[in-house]
């Protein structure tokens, strides 16, 4: 068995278990936005290469998606986190899962970010982004949470741009976002180049409402979207099946 490398933790931060096959862990806290369902889903859903080529993950947070995505790929991923704490929270998680070689955390802004990386250098793109307006709701006091949960760093617009200029001509976007926000996202990303290819619906049991969707978009692409079947959290006993 593989020894783990040792990872010093800040205070008020555990490791979790990401619970795959392969032992991946994470670190999180609860004075940040942690990871949930929807990261977990977004790295199943998404376009990826399999065996080389380069993928960005934008809005990354603690790095999950990127270090659930290792186990599907081989390709280099950058994870691109606005904040620094979180950035060096994902920095701390990748070493800890030995996965340096192939992950590479930047504490970058995403409105910025095209202008060091350069124009269509990523295959694809993975983006799990803040859901809510900044005219939406109240912000949260913790600015960590605020920063996630509210467009005050990143609109749909910024994330649209970032997208049509990082991607490759062919690439693919995967992003999971709020149903109650589909036809703006669908706008946005036409408006970029950026043609919505798959729809999926994920839904907390069969008779609730869907409370996410997962959206795919090739950059450059041509009109041709499919739905696919709805995605079911929980069964009809309560038992969660995804």
């Amino acid at each position: 068995m593989t020894e783990q490398p040792f990872i010093a933790l800040g205070a008020g931060e555990r490791i979790d278990d990401l619970q795959t096959e392969t032992g991946l862990r994470i670190i999180q806290s609860r004075e940040v936005f942690s990871f949930s369902l929807d990261a977990v889903l977004l790295s199943r859903f998404a376009n990826i290469p399999r065996s080389g080529g380069r993928i960005a993950d934008l809005c990354s947070g603690n790095g999950v998606i990127p270090i659930l995505l290792s186990g599907r790929t081989k390709a280099t991923i950058d994870a691109i986190e606005l904040q620094p704490r979180l950035a060096d929270m994902a920095r701390r998680s990748v070493a800890m899962n030995g996965l340096q070689e192939q992950i590479h955390v930047l504490q970058q802004d995403l409105r910025t970010y095209p202008q060091i990386a350069g124009n269509g250098v990523y295959d694809a793109i993975t983006v799990n982004p803040p859901y809510m307006p900044v005219t939406a709701g109240d912000h949260n006091e913790n600015e960590h949470y605020a920063i996630a949960r509210h467009e005050l760093h990143c609109t749909l617009d910024d994330l649209g741009s970032a997208c049509c200029k990082l991607l490759r001509p062919g690439g693919k976007l995967s992003m999971v976002h709020r149903p109650a926000r589909l036809l703006d996202i669908v706008e946005t990303l036409r408006r970029w180049k950026l043609e919505p290819k798959r729809i999926q619906f994920v839904h907390p049991h069969a008779q609730a409402e869907a409370n996410m969707v997962l959206i795919e978009a090739t950059r450059d692409g041509k009109p041709d979207i499919r739905l696919l079947p709805p995605i079911m959290v929980y069964n009809e006993e309560g038992v969660q099946i995804v």
